[in-house]
């Protein structure tokens, strides 16, 4: 064997060697993670499956020391502030999203939307509370769900405008060019062809959106606070299930307690149907 077929030979065993402990790590890195996920998936079901009843759903929630009760108000009061956030957020997040893929993509304002943009995708929940809570509640007087449908319509906006930005980025230019040629104007070139194609793309932005405030503590203590009894008035406190989860889960009380536990159990599950979902529609569009 040559010197050079020799060197080869080391440097190709290197590289194997190299990879074997880079794919080591990897799958146990991956594993790690794995391991806490299914931990805490079990321990929410081990726990929270006990409070799950026709009660749960159908009863307000519960006076402290009382035996019975469940969550059917927190339930209604985060659907509520949930879909409206999602009906505000999203079609600005949407517009805002087309703008900078088609419109803004070397000019000053839309390096300034996207400069603001990421400064709210990473900024904390809590301050967008302070902030809905200074803006509304305090000249307002009162917490109310209009409070807290803004601030989480804030997060929402965010999300889908970056997700909407990038999905459209994607699209090939020849797809606009044709159309063009066909003397197709540019805001049909947009909403036939180039949202069309990228629809996938922005509805999973919606969902992950929709996935992200469903679990959103902080912004709710600041904006709708919480109420103990059944209110479909938007203009003042609302219960909601990340609100009575914290309260129920301070407290003394086991069947508060149980009731939080059934809480966290409901939002992971549909945290986790919304994030499936939205890897299913990733996936079909490539």
């Amino acid at each position: 064997m040559t010197t050079a077929s020799a060197s080869r030979l080391r440097m190709h065993n290197k590289r194997k060697r190299v990879n074997a402990v880079a794919l080591t790590l990897s799958l146990g890195a991956m594993a790690f993670g794995v391991f806490w996920l299914l931990w805490i998936l079990y321990e929410t079901a081990r726990l929270g499956l006990g409070g799950i009843g026709l009660a749960t759903f159908t009863e307000m929630t519960p006076a402290p020391m009382a035996t019975d009760g469940g969550l059917a108000n927190a339930i209604f009061g985060s659907l509520l502030m949930v879909g409206l956030a999602t009906l505000i957020g999203t079609p600005v997040g949407v517009m805002a999203g087309v703008y900078l893929a088609e419109y803004g993509q070397k000019t000053l304002l839309g390096s300034t939307v996207r400069f603001i943009n990421d400064i709210l995708l990473s900024a904390p929940s809590i301050v967008i509370g302070l902030f809905i809570y200074a803006l509304v509640v305090a000249r307002m007087h009162t917490f109310s769900g209009w409070a807290g449908t803004l601030a989480l319509a804030l997060i929402v906006i965010p999300v889908v405008l970056r997700t909407t930005e990038n999905m459209l980025s994607l699209i090939p230019n020849a797809l606009r060019e044709a159309a063009y040629a066909l003397g197709t104007p540019k805001w049909k070139v947009i909403l036939s062809v180039t949202l069309k194609s990228a629809r996938s793309g922005v509805v999973t932005g919606i969902l992950l959106a929709v996935a992200r405030i469903s679990g959103e503590t902080a912004p709710l203590l600041f904006t709708a606070l919480n109420n103990q009894f059944a209110n479909y008035d938007l203009g003042k406190p609302m219960a909601n299930l990340p609100a009575v989860i914290y309260k129920f889960a301070m407290s003394p009380y086991e069947n508060w307690q149980q009731l939080a536990w059934a809480g966290v159990f409901i939002i992971t599950m549909g945290v986790l149907a919304l994030n499936i979902a939205a890897r299913v529609l990733f996936k079909n569009k490539h």
